[in-house]
């Protein structure tokens, strides 16, 4: 299956990241569970984690030459985002 590529990614609170894709849908994906494998430990640090930027074509993001996730993984993984899918002037609040 082919998936969207990004156009942006930028680091939000939490660990999370917004994903804006080639399509038009945004999702926020959630890095937390990643930090569970060795690969991913230095994303811990808020400072690296917030220098994520989008590979070359869309395919991916990355930190660094050893850090990496596909647009797969952000599209399969993350969930959308509902500030960017709710009607103008309304409000959406968790319960």
């Amino acid at each position: 299956m082919d998936y969207p590529k990004i156009k942006s990614v930028k680091a939000i609170p939490d660990y999370k990241l917004r994903v804006v894709f080639l399509s038009g849908d945004v999702k926020i994906y959630d890095c937390k569970p990643l930090f569970e494998k060795d690969a991913f430990y230095p994303l811990k640090n808020e400072g690296f984690f917030r220098t994520v930027k989008v590979d070359i074509g869309g395919y991916g993001i990355i930190w660094d030459d050893e850090i990496d996730l596909s647009e797969s993984e952000l599209w399969i993984n993350g969930y959308v985002d509902i500030s960017s899918v709710a009607e103008p002037g309304t409000e959406y609040k968790a319960k």
